[in-house]
């Protein structure tokens, strides 16, 4: 694999140090582990569940409703249709919500982080509203998942939102939050968590969790995600990930914290296909 990208790592640290909006786990969420995921494929309609509560115990929403990023986030998940190849509407009201939740976390100082740094690298417009043209069309600017279908996806349902293709495979869907306000509907049902090869479980206090899910009635045998993160954290990632690569898959090693992790991210022309971070492994082994 990729050697660790020393100037990321530190970039990215930096980022997670000024996440103030980051939720606390024990504070203000709990989550519940349970068993460890048995072996399943994509699109598997029943495997063993091990785990029969939901992977969120409690959450507070006081502190999600009162942080604008957050607020702002929560009010976009609703805006998409799941099902790939199903033409997207975009209403004005969306094209509002999705300026307000940029207002916000523009300014925040992840994103200031963010923003600076690609100007360094001269990635990014210095005028914070031509910036945030840039992020718009990045993230929110519809595109076809397949050749010649209609605009059915854009990088910020994929990831954020998650969606289906045929009713038999489930794609993206690597946001806590989402997860968590899908498991409160009884949406997702959350089977176990995965290990990286010799590891043990898991902590209730790690902050990114390898999980295997079901959702819509289709598995995700494993999937990475952050847990309590700020939205910001995650979107200065991925877009800074995004501007920097040349390829269309870009796998970038980085260790944030005390994890070690690969950022996977991949192109759709000038939009975000799709990114999510894979964990390596933790150094608590």
């Amino acid at each position: 694999r990729k050697a660790l990208n020393h100037e990321l790592s530190k970039l990215f640290n930096e980022m997670w140090d000024l996440d103030v909006n980051r939720l606390m786990p024990g504070k203000d969420y709990t989550i519940d582990l349970q068993g460890k995921a048995g072996a399943a494929q994509q699109g598997d309609s029943a495997v063993q569940d091990n785990a029969a509560r939901h992977l969120f115990h409690s959450v507070s929403e006081e502190r999600l409703k009162s942080i604008k990023t957050f607020a702002t986030f929560i009010s976009l998940l609703d805006n998409y249709e799941t099902s790939t190849g199903v033409a997207e509407v975009v209403t004005p009201e969306e094209i509002v919500e999705n300026n307000c939740f940029l207002d916000a976390i523009l300014a925040t100082e992840v994103m200031k982080l963010a923003h600076e740094y690609l100007l360094k690298k001269n990635l990014a417009k210095p005028n914070l509203a031509d910036f945030k043209h840039q992020l718009y069309d990045i993230w929110f600017q519809l595109y076809a998942r397949k050749e010649g279908d209609r605009p059915d996806s854009c990088g910020f349902e994929h990831v954020f939102v998650g969606e289906t293709r045929r009713g038999k495979q489930i794609l993206g869907l690597h946001n806590w939050v989402q997860f968590y306000l899908q498991e409160k509907l009884n949406q997702i049902d959350y089977k176990g968590y995965v290990t990286r090869k010799n590891k043990t479980r898991p902590d209730e206090d790690d902050q990114v969790l390898s999980i295997q899910f079901s959702w819509k009635g289709l598995v995700k045998p494993i999937g990475s995600t952050f847990i309590g993160v700020s939205p910001e954290f995650e979107f200065a990632l991925y877009t800074v990930i995004f501007l920097l690569a040349e390829e269309r898959v870009t796998r970038e090693t980085v260790k944030i914290k005390e994890y070690e992790l690969q950022m996977v991210v991949y192109r759709h022309g000038h939009h975000i296909g799709t990114a999510y971070p894979v964990l390596l492994s933790t150094s608590s082994e």
